[in-house]
């Protein structure tokens, strides 16, 4: 695998892995304790995060400001892409103030893939303080300590909300201690043998309402197995004893590792795709019995490995792969010669990781090797020879896309993660006029669509959270959950 290989200087460790820090000495089923949120330590660099709010200031009146300064270039405004000009000698610098939630935490080792699971405390949990959410993940421990791989079943509690000094925040309430809990971290591991390069997961609704529905996960690991478990068991201890189980199915079908891997939204019993650095995609079913089989006819098409696999959010028997040899696939699993309905070159180079949007059906977004994305409308794709053109495409990032999410409830919102340890958010909907047009001379390399951006080192993944509008989380060298302030989106400058 060319673009996962090692660089000379990372001793020989997949590249999504990023640089290591030392192991915690925790027992990963027991609490994890409280972590700090030392964000004077953490966001250091000149291009950090794009913040939110409105100077509401003439420039007249903030250079006059800057003259009083005794010509220091200092800006404690809010830099609005599209309306204002980067002077020479400023930079950006983050402003907490731009975020309601935000916390970092630690793994015992960095996870290269993470997902997050639906609990039963309910949807639209805007302003429920502090939050608590569930996810899995999977390590990536050194290549000495295979065996101290895990894959973690997580509890996040005691998620504050960014103190509030804003007398104006109609939504602070100062009365509410519960609002300032200590973040607390609980997991539960289930050992693995090597580390996880995809992780996913999949609930099977009850028949019963009163009873709650099995959770299975698959992790796709280095060693080219996949391994699912019910994982219910372990969600279940946070609050009741529990045990550890070992995989309810194993897949060994594939012959080489890989990173592509997706449950159908529309097979509510279990139908999971794994594709490999061979080019081969796999199909797992879960039987009436409760069993599982993978049938052995691969669909075969890519010349390279499949890097990503998404399920049409719309038609049950139709899916989508993107590969390293630059192209999207699609598929029907009713075909019987399991090759490719369609074949599209979006890229001159690798193409890493691909969305479907589950609200606009007819989108898909793409991220590749040089750090591009892009959104493509698939009634364009005709498939043959000629390259349809993207409805949209940003070259923003420098460094290859690891991760693109549409946002479940909003259409035009979309989140990249990407190698140059940034996680950007992105609003399509965005347009700029003639008048406006003319402001943005000085911000060529910010375009308007650009929404906020956060730095995660070594991002590798990142999700909106289905139940909690606005939050994400991103992975990296470590854990980061955050929830820009909603509506307003800027830059800080200074």
């Amino acid at each position: 695998m060319s673009k996962r290989s090692a660089d000379a200087e990372s001793g020989g460790a997949p590249l999504k892995g990023g640089d290591r820090p030392e192991p915690m000495d925790i027992d990963d089923n027991k609490d994890m304790g409280e972590f700090e949120d030392e964000f004077e330590d953490e966001f250091e660099s000149e291009d950090e995060i794009l913040e939110a709010g409105v100077d509401g200031r003439p420039d007249a009146e903030r250079e006059a400001e800057e003259a009083a300064a005794g010509g220091m270039e200092v800006d404690n405004g809010t830099f609005i892409v599209g309306r204002n000009k980067l002077e020479e000698g400023q930079h950006l610098a983050p402003d907490l103030g731009t975020y309601e939630l935000l916390h970092n935490l630690s793994t015992p080792w960095p996870c290269l893939s993470f997902d997050i699971v639906r609990d039963g405390l309910g949807d639209k949990r805007e302003k429920a303080y502090p939050a608590t959410m569930y996810a899995v993940a999977g390590t990536q421990a050194e290549a000495s300590k295979d065996k101290e791989n895990q894959l973690m079943v997580m509890k996040f509690s005691g998620l504050s909300r960014m103190e509030r000094t804003d007398d104006n925040d109609s939504d602070s309430d100062d009365d509410d201690d519960d609002e300032q809990a200590d973040p607390i971290l609980e997991s539960r591991s289930i050992p693995l043998t090597s580390t996880t390069n995809r992780i996913r997961a999949h609930q099977v609704p009850s028949q019963d309402p009163s009873v709650p529905g099995q959770t299975f996960v698959a992790t796709m690991t280095e060693s080219a197995q996949v391994f699912i478990h019910d994982i219910t068991p372990h969600l279940t201890s946070f609050d009741n004893p529990g045990t550890i189980n070992k995989p309810v199915s194993t897949i060994r079908a594939h012959k080489s590792e890989g990173y592509a891997m997706d449950w159908s939204p529309l097979f509510p019993g279990g139908k999971l795709l794994t594709g490999d650095n061979d080019g081969l995609i796999y199909m797992t079913t879960r039987t009436d019995g409760g069993g599982w089989v993978t049938d052995t006819r691969p669909f075969q098409g890519h010349t390279s490995s499949v890097e990503e696999i998404q399920w049409s959010p719309q038609e049950a028997s139709v899916f989508a792969s993107a590969s390293s040899d630059g192209t999207v696939r699609v598929w029907d699993i009713r075909s019987k010669s399991r090759k490719p309905a369609i074949t599209v070159q979006v890229s001159s180079v690798d193409v890493n990781v691909m969305s479907w949007s589950r609200l606009t059906t007819h989108l898909l977004a793409t991220g590749d090797d040089n750090g591009v994305w892009s959104v493509w409308d698939l009634r364009q794709w005709k498939g043959g020879e000629e390259k349809p053109t993207p409805i949209a495409s940003f070259n923003y990032h420098k460094d290859q896309i690891t991760s693109i999410e549409w946002h479940p409830t909003d259409d035009s919102m979309v989140a990249v993660a990407a190698g140059d340890n940034k996680v950007t958010l992105w609003d399509l909907s965005v347009e700029i006029d003639d008048e406006e047009s003319k402001d943005t001379a000085g911000v060529k390399d910010m375009p308007p669509q650009l929404l906020f951006e956060h730095i995660v080192e070594h991002a590798k993944e990142v999700h909106w959270h289905p139940q909690i509008p606005g939050t994400l989380v991103a992975t990296g060298t470590e854990f980061s959950v955050f929830r820009p302030i909603p509506v307003v989106y800027g830059v800080a400058v200074k």
